[in-house]
């Protein structure tokens, strides 16, 4: 896509002051997303994506947290603005859609009342009347039924699918230019699963709204998004189009991801490769690469593995973090093919 970024990262950094030490869970996260694209973000858990995700809407915050680099909104830099400056972009310009729909719903307040809520906060001189026809329309779009009905019911009247979409819908109210999904459909079953991300498909070519889709499911990755940031201990270490991330992956762990997922041509054949080893601790990274315990590539002490943090430098049509560069890479295409 051409054109400048609506949003752009640039070494951003999130560290967090525990009884163990600093645990610095984003450790320069650099991306730009641009109007009506989609990326998606995967790795393990404490890979750094929700806290990432958080930091963007400027969620992280308490004596102990520090947070440092720039997030550039449409030219506003959002890591620079006071507390009541970013509260008018933040659920207005840049909507966030939580893991958990039943706890980022009051379970006391009606759930049309909490949909007109996120609109009047932004709309503080709408009529009744106005937020009322607003609410009704959230909620057809998402797809409830009888929403002159349901506009009425509490969140436990509803199911976990039909949660999310009031979740959806509260985050659309004000319709956004960019959207953060994180991990939208991770309690749900395949089928609702399905059906939530075909909403936010429709949504988002009806309206044009950027997304970025926080997941742990290359299904999902490989089902609504165009480009992927994979990270790993609080880095991204491969940056590349979802074509490329499943038939050329540039990184060791993107492979070690791609192992862990069944494939439709399998048959049942072999067993799921899991990656060796655990994820490092973020107190105490290891020297050099963080993936290096877990690398079948590493090249042994003293190598530029064991030495050296490697930063993101273009492979093909991506970037990925890895000392090996185009050599790593035509390996593990092999691999892939394997």
């Amino acid at each position: 896509m051409s054109g400048s970024p609506l949003l752009s990262v640039a070494d951003l950094r999130v560290s967090f002051t525990t009884p163990d030490g600093v645990v610095r869970a984003v450790d320069g996260v650099s991306f730009d997303v641009r109007a009506g694209e989609t990326i998606g973000i995967v790795g393990e858990s404490g890979s750094g994506k929700s806290v990432t995700a958080n930091a963007i809407m400027r969620l992280n915050f308490g004596e102990r947290v520090e947070t440092s680099g720039s997030i550039l909104f449409d030219g506003i830099d959002l890591a620079a603005l006071d507390d009541e400056a970013m509260r008018r972009h933040r659920g207005s310009d840049i909507a966030m859609v939580f893991q958990d729909p039943l706890s980022a719903l009051n379970p006391f307040a009606r759930v049309g009342a909490q949909i007109g809520e996120a609109y009047r906060i932004h709309h503080p001189k709408a009529p009744k009347s106005e937020i009322r026809e607003v609410v009704l329309d959230s909620l057809q779009r998402v797809g409830i039924p009888e929403p002159t009905k349901r506009v009425r019911s509490y969140p436990h009247e509803f199911s976990g699918g039909m949660r999310q979409r009031i979740v959806i819908a509260m985050a659309l109210v004000n319709d956004p230019r960019l959207l953060i999904a994180d991990e939208p459909t991770t309690a749900l079953d395949v089928t609702v699963q399905a059906q939530i991300l075909e909403l936010v498909q429709r949504i988002q070519a009806e309206s044009g709204t950027a997304v970025l889709l926080i997941t742990h499911d290359l299904g999902v990755i490989a089902e609504v998004t165009e480009r992927v940031l994979v990270m790993y201990a609080g880095r991204v270490v491969e940056d590349t189009s979802v074509n490329d991330v499943f038939s050329r992956p540039s990184h060791p762990y993107t492979l070690g991801l791609l192992g862990s997922v069944r494939s439709l041509d399998s048959a049942g054949r072999g067993s799921l490769r899991a990656i060796p080893g655990a994820p490092p601790s973020l107190v105490n990274l290891p020297q050099g690469c963080a993936f290096r315990p877990r690398c079948a590539f590493d090249l042994g002490e003293g190598s530029a593995c064991a030495t050296t943090v490697p930063v993101l430098s273009e492979v093909g049509a991506g970037r990925s973090a890895c000392h090996l560069g185009v050599e790593v890479r035509r390996h593990l295409i092999e691999q892939v093919g394997t």
